[in-house]
Order: structure tokens, then C-alpha cells, then sequence
């Protein structure tokens, strides 16, 4: 018995209505969601950690069980089974690689991107899409989003030539931030300044991209770094015997500068 057989079979078991489990019988696709979402997570928290590999394949399987276990409920409404789901993948990445499976010639990832795209849109012709962007789920993060939006405007050639334009793009957004927070009696209140914040955010994810940078991966980044700079000041306050809150800006900066220089 291979490893998915056996897991479809456990999780058929899990899932019988007399002798099953009493959790995971009663579920349905909506009480999944966040099962799905968290294991999602995790699962990136482990690629961050690819040494670690009981890990990495620790939270592949629970990603591949939220798999399995809406595939194994399908299969008892008889809607589809496990196969139908991955010969539909596998049909899928033969139609969209004619360059390996074909006789097509794509020498480069972006001409590969844009084939990709152009098959991807002839097969929805005959689907309620109309549009490059109607594939970006809506549910997903909006640093994410922007980037991948961007993404397929791109692929079918809206974008700009080099990463020069798209810096010019982020100075006049500053500018007109710039201005309307000026203009503004209450920034938290100001639809305009809402507005000219998201122009500036969404040029700089598109910036990443010119860069091959993934934006939400190096906002993470970032954010962790902070994190750890910032503790790096409580524990040096602490050290002090001193309270964060009873301390000037001026020696917490003393502290964070210490903090950055212990990094390298």
C-alpha cells in the first residue's frame, strides 16, 4: 500500500458515518476553511526552516490531509474522487507546458509566463472569465494580491519596460501623499490619504516584482528583523534596570543602534 492509499484510507475511516470519528465526520468545506488557512501557515513557517526537515514534512502532510480530507468528503456525495483531482493537475501541467510535453519553444521563465497565460486564457473562454485578473482569489492577503494582480497585467504586456519607470511611479505617489496628508484635518478619518497610501503600497509591490523580489516575503523579512531589534532594546532597558516607558526616544535609539551593531 503506497502513502496516499493509506491515508485515503484512514481518512475514509475517520469520515464513516457509523464507526467514524466524531469530529471529523461532521465536518463540512466551511468549518475546514481555517483548518486550512492555519496549516497554510505553518507550512510556510516551515519552508522558512528547510533544515529542519521532519518539519517541512510534518506540515506538508497536514496540508496534503486538508487535501484528502475534502476529497475524501467529496467522494461520499459523489461528486469526485482524490484521482479526479490530481489527474485534473496533472492534465493541466502537460496543457501548459506544450515547450516540454509539445513542440512549442520557450527558452526563458518569461516567455514561459506568458504562454502560461495565453493557454490560460483560451481555456476559460468558454468560463464567466473575461479578464487577465480574474484568476488572483479574492481572499487572499492584499500585499499578496497586489503583487500577483500585477503579475498578470504584466504577462500580457501591460507593465512598464524597466524598473526605472516604476521608481519614478513610487516618487510621485510620495508626492501625493505627501500632499493630501498636508491637505488633511484627520489622517485617520481621510478617504483621500486611505487612497494615496494604497497607490504607494501597490507601487512598491510592483517594484518588488521588477526586482524578482517576493513582497510579502521581504516585508516578513523586515518585520522579523524589527522584532528582534526591538526585543534586543527591552532586554537591554531591562538589563539597565529601566522601563521602556520611562525612557527618551533618544535612549531608546541608544539602544536599538546597539542592537543592529551586535548583528553584524
Amino acid at each position: 500500500m503506497t502513502g496516499i492509499e493509506r491515508l485515503h484510507s484512514i481518512m475514509t475511516r475517520l469520515r464513516d458515518p457509523e464507526t467514524g470519528c466524531p469530529w471529523d465526520k461532521v465536518q463540512t468545506l466551511e468549518t475546514l476553511k481555517p483548518c486550512v488557512l492555519e496549516e497554510t501557515y505553518e507550512l510556510l513557517s516551515a519552508m522558512d526552516r528547510p533544515e529542519d526537515k521532519a518539519n517541512h514534512v510534518e506540515e506538508l502532510g497536514d496540508v496534503l490531509l486538508q487535501v484528502m480530507f475534502q476529497c475524501v468528503m467529496a467522494e461520499q456525495e459523489g461528486r469526485f474522487t482524490f484521482d479526479d483531482v490530481a489527474n485534473a493537475i496533472s492534465d493541466k501541467l502537460v496543457r501548459r507546458h506544450p515547450h516540454v510535453f509539445g513542440d512549442v519553444v520557450a527558452k526563458d521563465p518569461a516567455t514561459v509566463l506568458r504562454n502560461w497565460e495565453q493557454i490560460k486564457q483560451q481555456e476559460h473562454k468558454k468560463e464567466s472569465r473575461h479578464s487577465a485578473l480574474d484568476g488572483v482569489p479574492s481572499t487572499l492577503p492584499a500585499l499578496l494580491k497586489a503583487q500577483r494582480t500585477a503579475e498578470k497585467a504584466a504577462r500580457v504586456g501591460f507593465d512598464w519596460k524597466d524598473s526605472s519607470g516604476v521608481l519614478d511611479k513610487i516618487e510621485e505617489e510620495v508626492g501625493e501623499l505627501k500632499e493630501a496628508v498636508a491637505a488633511s484635518h484627520d489622517t485617520s478619518l481621510d478617504v483621500h490619504v486611505k487612497e494615496e497610501l494604497g497607490d504607494l503600497l501597490f507601487a512598491v509591490t510592483n517594484y518588488a516584482r521588477h526586482l524578482k523580489c517576493d513582497a510579502e516575503s521581504a516585508l516578513e523579512g523586515s518585520t522579523a528583523k524589527f522584532a528582534r531589534r526591538f526585543r534586543a532594546v527591552e532586554a537591554g532597558a531591562k538589563d539597565a534596570g529601566r522601563n521602556l516607558k520611562d525612557m527618551t526616544l533618544e535612549e531608546m535609539d541608544a539602544l536599538w543602534e546597539r542592537a543592529k551593531e551586535g548583528e553584524k
